[in-house]
């Protein structure tokens, strides 16, 4: 009805991926293309490739053979001493890169260092793979009904590697098929970082202003904050040229 007034037509409702939303979004608004937050679905994503890699250190910091205290006299003992320091080295370089697993992109450089502390751990190799076919298929050049197909065949893909079952899970979801409903359609954004943006401001702004309490109140302060974006552009314009103004 709201809308209706304005003259709007809702065109799709971008959320998280709460369990909360489809059943009261079906009955209030019909059939209308219900997008899943890209973010939220690639941070979950990215949290299970980064506990695949957490679990891989583990079982590194197990192979470590035990050492005996003192200064090792055999070749046996010295032997395993450079083996335990070629495994913590490796355990720390794991730790200290972990983020180029998860990177959207990669710097020469950077493809380099993953190329070099991921030699002799394929599953390493195999979960940068996955993510990076993830992030194509939230390319804007890129339909639906392509996109699906594509994330169909990297479900069959990852099946084979059974130590990758629970990033496997996280591919399985639906939400994950609901996150690429956005490259259909132009105007359905791919996150729903606005409104939490939002949000964010409301829940300080009733931390430190306390008059910003009841309903009135905060339509008052949503409408003064929508105003206040839609003039964004041009005071940035002004700025500029306040600024090259001053610097003449």
């Amino acid at each position: 009805m709201a809308l209706q007034l304005r003259s709007l037509v809702l065109r799709g409702v971008t959320t998280d991926g709460s369990p909360l939303y489809p059943e009261p979004l079906q009955a209030v608004f019909g059939e209308v293309p219900h997008q899943i937050c890209e973010f939220h679905i690639l941070k979950e994503l990215t949290k299970a490739i980064l506990q695949a890699v957490a679990t891989v250190r583990k079982d590194l910091a197990a192979r470590k053979p035990t050492l005996k205290g003192g200064r090792p006299s055999t070749p046996a003992a010295k032997c395993a001493v450079r083996q335990g320091a070629r495994l913590q080295q490796k355990i720390g370089e794991l730790f200290s890169h972990r983020y180029v697993f998860v990177q959207h992109d990669l710097t020469p450089a950077e493809r380099r260092t993953w190329l070099r502390i991921t030699r002799g751990l394929p599953q390493l190799r195999t979960l940068r793979t996955v993510m990076e076919e993830v992030y194509r298929l939230f390319d804007r050049r890129c339909r639906t009904d392509t996109a699906l197909i594509k994330l169909a065949k990297l479900r069959q893909r990852v099946r084979r590697f059974k130590p990758l079952g629970q990033i496997l899970n996280k591919l399985r979801s639906p939400n994950l098929d609901k996150a690429l409903t956005f490259l259909d359609d132009k105007l359905l954004p791919s996150t729903s970082n606005a409104v939490e943006r939002g949000n964010r401001r409301h829940r300080k702004m009733q931390k430190t202003i306390y008059r910003v309490r009841t309903q009135e109140h905060i339509s008052n302060r949503i409408a003064l904050d929508m105003f206040r974006d839609l003039q964004k552009k041009g005071r940035g314009t002004t700025l500029k040229v306040l600024h090259k103004t001053r610097a003449a």
